[in-house]
This record gives C-alpha cells, structure tokens and sequence, in this order.
C-alpha cells in the first residue's frame, strides 16, 4: 500500500494552479534534515496532500509520486534529494487549517505546528478525514 504525505508550499512560489499546468514536477528545495529524511522515504505511487501555507493556510488538492526519491541532479551533495509528482485531485474548496484543528478526529495532526517540516507522513485517519472535509 502506498504511503501518504503532506507537501507544503507557498502559493506564491509554487501553487496547485501551477502543479496542474505543469503535470509533472520535480518536488526540490528541502533542506531540513528532518524534512529530508521525510522525503527519502517517498516512493513511487505515494499519495500527498498539497498544502498551501501563508494567508490562506489550507490543504488543496492532492497528488502523487511519480518517482522514488533520488539525488538532486544539480546539487553536489547526494543527502539532498528530490522525488517527481503530478496532479491528482483539486479540492472545490479547500481545507483550512481552522477547519482541521477544529476535526476531533484530526487529534495532533496540525500541519502548521512544525513550520520547518514541508513533507510529513500521514496516516490514514487523518488522509480519510481531509478527503472527506473536502467535499
């Protein structure tokens, strides 16, 4: 069974609306060791919530991995990797972050609470319950 993920991103920078016009992109940038780690781990098929963090703090969409993770192809240091995912689904209204914490039976699952961590695992609880306040 595949894996679930949350990936962060600032809408500014690269958006859902982006993801969909590309259809496939190379998921780089991390640099936190703990988000690192997170995203060695991403494998081929794996499901991942896109979530956009700034004014409008929300999960939009999904996607999925269309890649294992690999070494970054432009940096010198093989500890820095990327993975490839194109678009799934984009949500009608997106999940705000008041609407999770709010979700009982979301328990500690608060992707704003570790700002640093841009990849983190989900469980899936917590994949069911924002598909299902998506709709």
């Amino acid at each position: 069974m595949p894996n679930r993920w949350l990936f962060k991103t600032e809408p500014k920078d690269y958006s859902y609306d982006d993801l969909e016009r590309d259809q496939r992109v190379m998921w780089s940038g991390v640099r936190n060791s703990i988000t690192l780690k997170n995203l060695r781990e991403v494998r081929l098929g794996d499901q991942i919530l896109i979530y956009h963090e700034g004014d409008k703090n929300a999960v939009v969409g999904t996607a999925e991995a269309v890649t294992d993770a690999y070494p970054d192809p432009i940096e010198d240091d093989a500890s820095v990797v990327v993975v490839e995912i194109k678009p799934k689904r984009k949500f009608a209204e997106p999940v705000l972050l008041a609407e999770i914490r709010a979700s009982r039976a979301l328990g500690d699952f608060d992707p704003a609470r570790l700002p640093l961590l841009s990849v983190m695992p989900v469980n899936n609880t917590e994949w069911q319950v924002i598909q299902e306040l998506s709709r």
